[in-house]
């Protein structure tokens, strides 16, 4: 992890307004190390947001997987697009049913990738898991990356993040950087 950590280190500070990130950056890289671990596995990736975060959803979705990135397509797919019923579910016995369909699925293994606030209704299934990849707004959740909703440059936070997150993929996926280490 020594290798992942100075690497992102070194992103960080590539980035001029991006310097607020450094002191997260021990937070941030174990998190970031497990869910690339499970791209690179072959894991999909369902991205579930809050009702304020749609559009960051929205956003890694089209950029993910654009053509101009010049690598594999990756298995990222919105989560209400593949069950719209989800903001149904609120028995325990609902989400094992999500859970089981899920499962059968994505048989290679799958795990959310979740953006918003930590009293929405989906955390409900998102914290099912501690293999999920959180992104949680105003609470400190156990494995997960806090930010502040409050925060004016929250927007602009994301998206550095997701530019982060998505190079981490790249060197991951090139064999840059390892992983297991």
């Amino acid at each position: 992890m020594q290798q992942l950590l100075k690497w992102t280190l070194e992103s960080i500070r590539e980035e001029d307004s991006f310097s607020w990130m450094e002191e997260y950056r021990y937070e941030w890289t174990p998190l970031v190390q497990s869910a690339v671990s499970k791209i690179i596995e072959g894991q999909t990736v369902l991205v579930v947001t809050d009702d304020d975060n749609r559009w960051f959803g929205k956003y890694i979705m089209s950029k993910l997987n654009c053509k101009e990135r010049n690598r594999p397509f990756l298995p990222f797919f919105p989560l209400e697009t593949i069950f719209p019923n989800l903001k149904s579910l609120n028995s325990s016995q609902d989400l094992e049913l999500l859970d089981d369909m899920l499962d059968i699925a994505y048989p290679n293994g799958h795990f959310l990738w979740y953006i918003g606030k930590a009293d929405h209704q989906y955390t409900k299934f998102v914290y099912r898991s501690d293999e999920n990849f959180l992104w949680i707004m105003d609470e400190e959740v156990q494995n997960s990356f806090k930010l502040r909703s409050s925060d004016v440059l929250l927007d602009i936070k994301l998206l550095q993040l997701f530019k982060l997150f998505n190079k981490t993929i790249e060197v991951g996926l090139f064999g840059e950087i390892d992983f297991d280490t």
